[in-house]
């Protein structure tokens, strides 16, 4: 019994799982053909409608979301849920990309450079840093070698991109979709498990019977502030202003699971269109289900551990789960988790091998490349990016919360991307040029307000980033209006049916997905002074009274 509660078992247990996960999409693809672009890029169209939804989930849940997302939790509470539980609404309506058909091959060589170098800077070191995050208080890494704390992160993004890019260089797109299943089945049992015994945790922390109802119980009313979705419209980040739902969240949601090329590639490798719609729609309601997950725990951080400075709050799941977490399934948890990194590693790393093989390299450089001299192309591309966001990913450590940084630096060019998606596809006239004029103009005053003007005009100290975003969108359209106006498009645009797939639609399609909106509504009542958000006062008041209580304790010292 000693030994199942080792270190030595659950570093076994992790590794037996993991290398059973890669067996399985090792035979599963061991025949597929990848020297074509569809085989390689595409899991050559043969994807259905359960494995893009596991595949969607796992791409976008990972351990960045599992720290970051209840690092947010633990200091303001179940509005942090705004992230994941409103994409149901983009995820209902997912479109695909079509920049060169809609506008030209400069427009669509702009984006894709934009999304290569928010990969590179931005996505990859993130989810190399969250994992590393998770794994040095799992296994006490730091600890063990007595090594700083960024030199074990940095040792664990090394090892974690190493394998990931395995996965991404030399597998394909079907391997990893297959490797999302199984491990999106795990961490779905697994992240499960960790509010579950969060809940006997916190009851044993308040003086409870250690039980799971009592800790339940605890939950719901010990701060019912917590739970409480909804925020005054005044709240800066890490809050989320109710207003944001509708606007500048929206944008941000609909930029990411309608037009980032990591998540639409998923629903590319359709084998056709109903089966990428049914795929997109359980998706969504997947994603109303994650705050169990990836909220839940950093609340019952906060209750457990009342009147604790949380800092970024990055450090309050992993410290969970290593504290919850029975030590005989500790190492299945940590193989779930590095799986989650690994898909979510990989499947932007094979999405930025795609753009730049197809997007960029062989339209300059290489015109007439064959398709298994593209997928070279691509591997080798990959490896250098796997390189360089490797390097990046350790200094992480002080670029304060990943959930805000992340989603600050996105901001900066998903709505005009977007925007001219959206112009693009429901607006004929919309000439090449406006792509080239809206994108630029928007990164620049974006750039100007969120780093700029915010830092010298008061009024705009504490103005929650996607407040930009939303004031941007509305510019940004009424810019593509005048562009319209002063420069039509001479012959009105037709997007053309290539011919890739069968595009039947989804009969049931609507239905299901109307039936999905109304749930997330409903949470949203669930989780509101309606339901069990109920208080005098919210945690955005709390922080208010603590920081003029802090300000005069100052004072008087002084």
């Amino acid at each position: 019994m000693n030994f199942v509660n080792s270190m030595a078992f659950t570093a076994i247990t992790f590794v037996a799982f993991t290398a059973l996960v890669a067996i399985i999409s090792w035979w599963k693809t061991r025949g597929d053909n990848l020297e074509t672009q569809d085989g390689y890029y595409l899991g050559g169209r043969s994807l259905t409608g359960p494995v893009i939804a596991g595949s969607l989930l796992m791409t976008n849940l990972s351990a960045e979301q599992l720290v970051g997302n209840n690092g947010q939790a633990v200091r303001v509470g179940m509005s942090t849920m705004g992230w994941e539980v409103t994409s149901a609404i983009a995820l209902a309506i997912l479109v695909p990309q079509f920049f060169e058909q809609r506008y030209d091959e400069g427009t669509r060589r702009l984006v894709s450079i934009i999304v290569l170098l928010s990969y590179v800077v931005i996505m990859l070191p993130n989810i190399l840093y969250a994992g590393a995050q998770v794994f040095v208080n799992i296994f006490g890494i730091d600890e063990i070698f007595g090594i700083s704390r960024f030199a074990a992160i940095a040792i664990v993004c090394v090892a974690t991109a190493i394998v990931g890019s395995i996965y991404a260089i030399f597998g394909g797109l079907k391997a990893i979709a297959l490797s999302d299943s199984i491990n999106g089945l795990g961490l779905i049992i697994g992240g499960l498990l960790v509010p579950v015994f969060g809940f006997m945790f916190l009851s044993g922390q308040l003086g409870g019977d250690g039980s799971f109802m009592d800790g339940f119980d605890k939950f719901l009313h010990t701060d019912p502030s917590y739970l409480n979705a909804i925020n005054e419209v005044n709240t800066p980040e890490p809050w989320l202003p109710w207003p944001l739902l509708f606007t500048g969240l929206l944008v941000n949601n609909m930029y990411y699971w309608a037009t980032n090329q990591s998540i639409i590639q998923r629903t590319f490798g359709a084998k056709n269109l109903k089966e990428a719609q049914k795929g997109a729609v359980f998706a969504g309601f997947l994603k109303i289900m994650t705050p169990l997950i990836i909220v839940v725990p950093g609340v019952i951080c906060a209750l457990a551990y009342p009147g604790t400075d949380w800092g970024s709050g990055d450090s309050a799941y992993p410290m969970l789960v290593a504290q919850v977490m029975p030590k005989p399934i500790l190492g299945f948890f940590a193989a779930v988790m590095f799986g989650a990194i690994l898909s979510s590693f990989n499947s932007v790393l094979n999405s930025a091998s795609t753009i730049y093989a197809l997007d960029i390299h062989r339209p300059l450089f290489n015109p007439t490349a064959s398709d298994a001299r593209m997928v070279k192309i691509g591997q080798n591309f990959g490896t250098v990016v796997a390189v360089v966001s490797t390097i990046m990913s350790p200094f992480m450590l002080y670029m304060g919360g990943i959930t805000s940084f992340v989603n600050s630096a996105f901001a900066a060019f998903n709505t005009p991307i977007f925007v001219c998606l959206l112009c693009g596809f429901f607006w004929k006239k919309v000439p090449a040029i406006a792509a080239k004029i809206v994108i630029p103009v928007h990164v620049v005053l974006y750039f100007i307000l969120q780093f700029g003007l915010r830092n010298v005009i008061p009024f705009l100290n504490n103005i929650h980033y996607l407040y930009f975003t939303a004031i941007l969108f509305v510019f940004d359209m009424i810019l593509m209006w005048v562009i319209v106006k002063k420069c039509p498009r001479e012959k009105d645009f037709e997007l053309k049916d290539v011919g890739a797939v069968d595009l039947t639609p989804w009969h049931n399609g609507k239905i299901w997905a109307t039936v999905t909106l109304i749930i997330m509504c409903l949470a949203y009542v669930i989780f509101s002074p309606l339901g069990f958000g109920k208080s005098e006062k919210t945690t955005y008041q709390t922080y208010l009274e603590n920081q003029s209580s802090a300000s005069v304790v100052t004072t008087v010292q002084d």
